[in-house]
């Protein structure tokens, strides 16, 4: 069976991007995995320590296992994992890889905590993510103000003592739905140089959902107060992906979306309806639809089996 590592270093040389793909409960689950099937697309499914908190850890690899034996090209990933002790927890559950976000603290203290989860990790084989520069935005419990740019000329240096697998970088993606107030764009011109100090290095872009204007008028149209929601746009996210080393580009607001607008059409439009399979199949397959678009357009994952 090809691990993690075969896949990292196939959608390097051929210029594709793993989605990694956030799920908090079964239906969640279930739309990613048909949609990577559907697509015969690998993927990264992540979970956060909200939503393993959420799920509870018995549950969450239960779902993530079964997942796996349903489409085996599925790997089971920590998302945002702020201490070490929470990252040697899912490296303990059988997770594929963990990320450990130092982003907050200083570059020395990044640097010494994302070192430590590296050398425990490797000794099982699971792959680590680190982080350098801040994402600004709110998603679980990742909070921050403002972007922090990834330092290019740190960028070399912090892969070189910690060891980490993928490079989590910060050139203007941003957590939540609500990514711009002006300009959209991405700083492309870091993200060269980031690439100049680490050629052939595996990077990551998270807080890159698209917040699709169909879907957030979808949400508002059946009751929501969404307003004002603005992404990634798409041709900037493939951009990053076939013209530059982003391997992996994470989504959770679009999968949430999806969900959420579909239940409240059902619950709308069928006001005598309680039964919860046909609302949550509903998201379901609105989640699968979504994931099938990013691996075409955007993740250009399909059919790299």
């Amino acid at each position: 069976m090809k691990d993690l590592k075969y896949y990292i270093n196939k959608a390097l040389k051929e210029h594709f991007a793993l989605g990694a793909i956030n799920f908090n409960n079964m239906e969640t689950l279930q739309g990613i995995v048909n949609a990577c099937k559907t697509e015969q697309s690998p993927a990264i499914i992540s979970v956060s320590e909200g939503a393993l908190n959420y799920m509870s850890d018995n549950y969450a690899i239960a779902l993530a296992n079964a997942a796996k034996k349903d489409f085996p090209y599925l790997y089971l990933h920590l998302d945002h994992g702020k201490s070490f002790e929470v990252c040697k927890h899912a490296i303990d559950l059988g997770f594929d890889s963990v990320m450990i976000d130092g982003s907050s603290l200083s570059f020395e203290e990044n640097v010494e905590l994302t070192k430590k989860v590296c050398e425990y990790a490797h000794k099982y084989n699971v792959l680590v993510e680190g982080e350098l520069g801040q994402i600004k935005g709110i998603e679980d419990n990742i909070s921050a103000q403002k972007n922090i740019y990834t330092d290019p000329n740190k960028a070399k240096e912090f892969v070189d003592k910690t060891h980490v697998d993928t490079l989590a970088v910060a050139i203007g993606t941003s957590h939540g739905a609500y990514k711009y107030s002006g300009k959209q764009e991405l700083r492309f011109d870091i993200l060269s140089e980031i690439e100049k100090q680490l050629p052939n290095f595996p990077l990551v872009l998270h807080g890159a959902s698209t917040v699709d204007e169909e879907l957030v008028d979808r949400f508002n149209q059946y009751g929501g107060t969404l307003k004002n929601a603005i992404g990634i746009p798409k041709n900037l996210l493939k951009k990053a992906v076939s013209q530059h080393n982003i391997i992996k580009i994470n989504t959770d607001t679009d999968v949430r979306l999806s969900m959420t607008c579909e239940v409240r059409r059902v619950l709308k439009e069928y006001t005598n309806e309680f039964d919860l399979r046909k609302y949550l199949g509903a998201g379901k397959d609105c989640i699968c639809q979504t994931i099938r678009n990013k691996i075409k357009d955007i993740f250009l994952s399909n059919n790299k089996l």
